[in-house]
């Protein structure tokens, strides 16, 4: 029981470092040929697309990507209520 949502955890751990990684990689106009650009872009690209879509909408053409920060919080909120409801099942 506690091995999955031990799982759960550092799965979002490192999905958060992830979009932390490539927020601050991005300020620095990285090479977008890169191995590890397009690694992390490939791997948080699926989140974030959404999210920036939506917001460009409210936000207009703002110089600031809110996307990650959105991001993080969704991604921790649906980690908690995942790791609630396998507790109260597995319990």
């Amino acid at each position: 029981m506690s091995l999955i949502i031990r799982f759960i955890d550092f799965a979002i751990n490192i999905y958060t470092f992830l979009i932390i990684v490539r927020a601050i990689i991005s300020w620095v106009s990285p090479d977008p040929y890169n191995p590890i650009v397009r690694a992390l872009d490939r791997l948080t690209e699926p989140i974030l697309y959404p999210i920036r879509k939506m917001m460009w909408r409210f936000t207009g053409n703002l110089p600031i990507d809110f996307s990650p920060l959105i991001a993080i919080i969704l991604i921790q909120i649906a980690g908690a209520f995942i790791k609630r409801i396998l507790f109260m099942f597995l319990t």
